[in-house]
């Protein structure tokens, strides 16, 4: 019995408590990238962080988290799946009690790029263990859907969570939250998640080109995030971006050309559903994950909603996310990886489409509750198809790169999306108010025009996922993807 044949035959026996234990964690790692939003407020009066700095309590844990992805993808390959998958969930709960602590914005600050390179551990492994402990077909399927519900959940549940705590305990809690959800996953993972390791001679991780693409990233992005104080061709934006491409070109030749062994060998972009999946993704979350970031701060700076009150305004979108991504496997099974994926990110766009109309005077049920509603379907019918077609057919050697990958896509699209959009909401803000225009609807006008550039994004995902998995109209029969993967 090979070493695949054995994991399978011990998750069959496992399969629930397997699969919700790896759900929970990548509920966890998830949530810590929303469950943020409502505290910013009160992180900013606590620690006295400027607004350009606030942006790094979120942008230092997606950037780390998104760097390393292919690096912790690639040990949980070689030094074995539960391994890297429970010693990345320890190093999360240490993280997350240091922020609880911090005291200062350096130590919160480096704390969660700490939780970053232990979500970074976590969530490639968390993926990979379901794409190599359930087989294709229906079962892996309703597997990625739930993986998929808890990615969602993660990301519209922080909010309310982040609203209830922030405002009965105070902003450290929504980081102790961690702590119970976190050694519950240790405690049990031994007995239920299977070792999974590739057999291979070689133990080389690429450090250099982990280090080339977290640098190359951070540099881009920093450069963004400072246009919303300087002009774009000023040295302190221009610097950073020219650096940041110096280092990501300086990536591409390390994996081609020197790397051993590549932390992202470039064979794995002849994978056309690997491909067109990570392209969708990285749009869709360029467009869709700085929305919680916004409509947070819209709802508390021009309602005047309390915390805990904006998380509830947050619960209907949580729930049709989960609803969603739940039905997905299903709905896929009937329409296909395509027609599916391209509805939800139709939705999604015609979500953010409505939030680009807002103004002082919308109200929840007229506007916000509709438009949130079609935004979260969009997400739960777009994120389970796209993670189905990135791993079908992908050698049970490779699911961590390819899971890391898919991730890496997600977290980065979602930083840059987050500081593209800011910069824009900030400028055309800042410029209203030079205008004379009340200060409600200058914020108003910021939020408007990032909703906007944000369901472009999401309308350029929709046409990528009808142009570019064409082949992917029907999910392929599983004697076909065995034979495919075998070869």
């Amino acid at each position: 019995m090979n070493a695949v044949t054995a994991t399978r035959a011990l998750a069959q026996r496992n399969s629930n408590g397997l699969l919700v234990l790896v759900c929970l964690a990548q509920y966890m790692v998830i949530l810590d990238v929303s469950i943020v939003n409502v505290a910013l407020p009160a992180i900013h009066d606590d620690l006295n962080f400027s607004t350009a700095g606030l942006q790094w309590v979120v942008n230092a844990y997606t950037l780390t988290f998104a760097g390393f992805l292919m690096l912790g993808g690639r040990a949980s390959d070689l030094l074995g799946r539960r391994r890297v998958f429970l010693g990345g969930t320890a190093l999360f709960v240490l993280a997350s009690l240091t922020c609880a602590v911090a005291g200062s914005q350096a130590v919160l600050l480096g704390a969660r790029a700490l939780q970053g390179l232990g979500a970074a551990i976590i969530s490639p492994a968390s993926l990979a263990i379901i794409a190599t402990s359930f087989g294709e077909g229906r079962d892996r399927n309703r597997a990625l859907g739930v993986w998929g519900a808890m990615a969602g959940l993660g990301g519209s549940s922080g909010v309310l969570l982040g609203g209830a705590l922030t405002q009965g305990v105070g902003w450290p809690a929504i980081f102790l939250i961690n702590v119970p959800i976190g050694l519950a996953v240790v405690l049990l993972g031994p007995r239920v998640v299977p070792e999974g390791r590739t057999e291979s001679d070689q133990k080389h991780f690429d450090a250099s080109g982990a280090i080339l693409v977290t640098g190359g990233l951070t540099a881009l992005v920093y450069g963004i995030v400072r246009t919303d104080t300087l002009n774009w061709g000023s040295p302190g934006v221009l610097v950073p971006l020219a650096l940041g491409a110096v280092l990501l070109t300086l990536f591409a030749i390390v994996e081609g050309k020197l790397s051993p062994d590549p932390l992202m060998p470039l064979r794995i972009f002849r994978m056309p559903r690997l491909r067109a999946a990570n392209l969708v993704i990285i749009l869709l979350y360029s467009g869709f994950f700085a929305m919680w970031f916004f409509l947070s701060l819209y709802l508390q700076q021009v309602h005047h909603d309390g915390a805990l009150e904006t998380g509830l305004a947050f619960l209907p979108m949580t729930l049709a996310i989960v609803a969603a991504s739940s039905l997905a496997p299903r709905v896929v099974a009937r329409f296909g990886v395509r027609n599916v994926l391209t509805a939800g990110m139709l939705f999604t766009t015609a979500g953010l489409a409505l939030f680009a109309g807002i103004d002082p005077g919308s109200s929840y049920a007229g506007h916000f509750l509709p438009a949130g509603l079609l935004a979260a379907v969009g997400l739960g019918f777009a994120l389970v198809p796209a993670t189905i077609a990135a791993v079908q057919g992908v050698p049970a050697s490779e699911s961590g790169l390819a899971s890391g990958m898919l991730n890496t896509s997600r977290l980065v699209g979602g930083a840059l999306g987050l500081a593209v959009l800011s910069t824009l909401a900030t400028s055309r803000t800042n410029s209203r108010l030079a205008d004379g225009v009340a200060t409600l609807q200058a914020h108003t006008d910021g939020y408007q025009l990032a909703f906007g550039v944000g369901a472009i994004l999401c309308l350029l995902g929709g046409i990528a996922a009808v142009t570019l998995m064409g082949g992917l109209a029907k999910a392929p029969p599983p004697a076909a993807l065995a034979e495919e993967s075998a070869s």
